[in-house]
């Protein structure tokens, strides 16, 4: 269950317009797009990408992780925010070095 939700669900939002199947099997399975389950075809949605190196001597490494991920949303046309992440170790209190939660 990729969205957590039950197949009445599916078949709800599928009745409200919210999705529809991108094919039907003969005995009448709905099968839908992964895209269109996940909002990959909403293009107000920015895609997000993310760059991170464990330390301050690999700050060059961040900054062309940064450079790739940027080209290649940019050659898609999609809008996106990357987030910049240096250090090693899970730290919550850490301040985020994007604007992109706001």
């Amino acid at each position: 269950m990729l969205l957590g939700v039950t197949p009445q669900t599916l078949r709800r939002w599928e009745q409200g317009g919210l999705i529809r199947p991108a094919k039907r099997t003969p005995g009448g399975t709905r099968l839908y797009s992964l895209q269109e389950l996940l909002g990959a075809n909403d293009m107000t949605l920015p895609t997000i990408g993310y760059a991170r190196v464990s330390s301050v001597d690999q700050k060059e490494d961040l900054n062309r992780q940064h450079a790739v991920l940027e080209a290649f949303c940019n050659k898609n046309g999609w809008q996106s925010e990357i987030i910049r992440d240096l250090g090693s170790g899970m730290n919550y209190n850490k301040k985020a070095s994007c604007n992109c939660w706001r």
